[in-house]
């Protein structure tokens, strides 16, 4: 088999499983993650064998040439690629699953948007007042948006708006139509470019124009799952890549490391010991949830063709849980490592400041927990 990360067929013919691709790309990320700090983006470097291996486009209906997998597969995929880093993982999952869209949006706007294998389409939430007036043809938008992961390699960028007494529709546009601004001055996932955007009485045509509270177009389980709880489990597997990657550097450390005053190797301290082992127990316990719940519910999903309000439940709870369990595990690790995890050599320093971002995002609010606890106590 090539180890070449854009090649998607073995020699013999048969498709590389999208998990193999992701690992081959490995390589290729931590050789330019000193870039990615750097630049604040993924550079093309990165995203073009990302590209190539098509793995922006794992959720995209079959129908439009994509490879619609199975999401608790996806999972380990992203997992996997946050592993190697953080941002990468996080541009990754944010494309990606944003590309389900194609499912949902009408037949003719998902073949402009997605039929280009090269898409990548970014977005963000408000900042501030956005809204939308009805014109002959399509909208005229206005507003400002933010925090649009992955928007320096993007080609199309979503707004979401509403307008006095009008629904909510999203709006594609091309990415040369808005105005970028420079927002993102941060120390942790710095290299997913989550900058700022905003348009000025800008025409948008109605059929770049999509609804999003219809049943969608596809029949698949991935375009039944409410598209914010495809993102909240993604992004907790960014979570436990980053983790598992900053246990992993610790181990490393433990290893070769004696602390001053200390003839024996950090790792045969006994408070060390008990310490890792309840970082691990941590990381896996959180994983295992997360993955048993998302197992359970695509089944479930993809028998019946709709999802319950139980199962939204347990897939936030088991999201936001292992976003903020993520942390807690890469908490241990960080004090184990002593003065050696203030250094950017250290896997551990990238890895503390990443997860401590995830923490803060709307998916990983620990605020998540009461939507959680007054389910299951009025259930």
């Amino acid at each position: 088999m090539s180890a070449n990360p854009n090649d998607t067929t073995t020699s013999h013919g048969t498709a590389v499983p999208p998990l193999e691709r992701a690992k081959r790309l490995h390589p290729v990320i931590e050789a330019h993650l000193g870039q990615i700090d750097t630049e604040r983006r993924l550079p093309d470097a990165v995203v073009a064998p990302m590209r190539e291996a098509g793995l922006f486009r794992l959720l995209v209906p079959r129908s439009l040439g994509g490879e619609e997998m199975a999401w608790p597969d996806y999972l380990d995929v992203v997992r996997t690629i946050a592993q190697a880093d953080g941002s990468t993982g996080w541009g990754f999952n944010q494309g990606t699953v944003f590309a389900t869209h194609a499912g949902r949006a009408p037949r003719a706007l998902a073949e402009e948007v997605w039929g280009d294998p090269n898409t990548v389409v970014a977005n963000g939430p408000p900042e501030g007042p956005v809204h939308y007036t009805p014109t002959e043809g399509g909208h005229r938008l206005d507003g400002n948006w933010m925090f649009s992961s992955g928007s320096p390699h993007a080609n199309w960028i979503a707004a979401v708006a509403g307008g006095t007494n009008l629904p909510v529709r999203l709006h594609l546009l091309p990415k040369d139509e808005v105005a970028f601004v420079d927002v993102w001055q941060v120390q942790g996932l710095r290299g997913t470019g989550s900058f700022g955007f905003g348009v000025s009485d800008h025409f948008v045509p109605a059929s770049r124009v999509m609804a999003l509270d219809e049943a969608p177009p596809e029949p698949g389980p991935l375009y039944v799952i409410p598209q914010d709880l495809l993102f909240a489990c993604g992004f907790a597997c960014v979570a436990l890549g980053v983790a598992r990657a900053g246990l992993d550097g610790t181990i490393e450390l433990a290893t070769d490391k004696r602390p001053r005053f200390s003839s024996k190797a950090l790792g045969e301290d006994p408070v060390v010991q008990s310490q890792m082992g309840k970082a691990e127990s941590i990381w896996h316990a959180a994983k295992a949830l997360l993955h048993e719940t998302v197992g359970v519910v695509w089944e479930s999903v993809s028998e019946r063709g709709t999802i319950t309000e139980e199962e939204t439940i347990r897939l936030r709870m088991a999201g936001t849980h292992a976003i903020r369990e993520s942390a807690a595990a890469v908490d241990i690790a960080y004090n184990l490592s002593g003065s050696s995890a203030i250094f950017a050599s250290q896997k551990i320093q990238r890895r503390f400041q990443d997860a401590h971002v995830i923490t803060q995002q709307v998916q990983g609010r620990e605020a998540h927990y009461q939507t959680v606890g007054r389910f299951f106590l009025s259930s």
